[in-house]
């Protein structure tokens, strides 16, 4: 029980600030760098362009899906899985409603195991892939498997709380609570920054060649 105390208290407020000061201090390396103004005429609307590329490259790519249609559909599975799980079960949103003062309605349990297995199964199908094609196992780094164990913990031991009595419910959901804080501690320096970037970068790129007159 001190343990889940732990977690719910020390454990939660120190995980927060190191992920809201890492978070602001990626924004501010990123602003700090700046860029060169670009003093060519432009031949296109940079802002259209630059919100094209976001719709544009957040949509599965004719590509990757030919080429590599598991890293497709396992990708979005888990992306939009995860992001369901986060937001819609009752019990989160009972959490960010003590956090923010508002709430909002959940899915139905049964939707949200459904979602949970689905992603967990995504989460691995990309591991395994990862593994055995050659030369995305050749390019991946220490950081790759890391980000992917912080990020499938956390719905694993979410689902075991819930499901198996692998061990008392109380432990078992201060290990769920715990592997949310490592999330949250490792998120703003490693690639899973790239929640919170994907979308500037895109418009960055988008309306730095649209203003080119260079369609993505």
């Amino acid at each position: 029980m001190e343990f889940l105390n732990w977690v719910r208290g020390p454990g939660l407020e120190y995980a927060t600030v190191i992920f809201l000061v890492g978070i602001l201090m990626r924004f501010l390396e990123m602003w700090l760098i700046g860029r060169k103004p670009d003093l060519s005429r432009p031949r296109a609307s940079a802002s259209r362009a630059g919100w094209r590329a976001v719709w544009r490259r957040s949509l599965p790519s004719e590509g990757l899906m030919k080429n590599s249609p598991l890293v497709m559909i396992a990708g979005y599975v888990f992306h939009i899985g995860f992001l369901l799980v986060l937001l819609f079960y009752v019990p989160h949103i009972h959490f960010f409603k003590d956090v923010l003062g508002f709430g909002w309605s959940g899915l139905p349990t049964p939707v949200i195991n459904f979602l949970s297995i689905l992603t967990i199964a995504a989460l691995v199908a990309l591991l395994i892939h990862r593994l055995i094609d050659p030369v995305r196992r050749f390019l991946s780094t220490s950081q790759d498997y890391i980000v992917w164990a912080v990020t499938t913990l956390p719905v694993v031991t979410g689902y075991m709380a819930m499901h198996m009595d692998v061990m008392p419910y109380t432990t078992m959901l201060a290990l769920h609570i715990l592997s949310v804080e490592i999330l949250m501690v490792v998120f703003p320096f490693t690639k899973l920054m790239h929640a919170f970037t994907f979308a500037v970068s895109r418009y960055y790129n988008g309306a730095a060649m649209g203003r080119k007159g260079v369609q993505l």
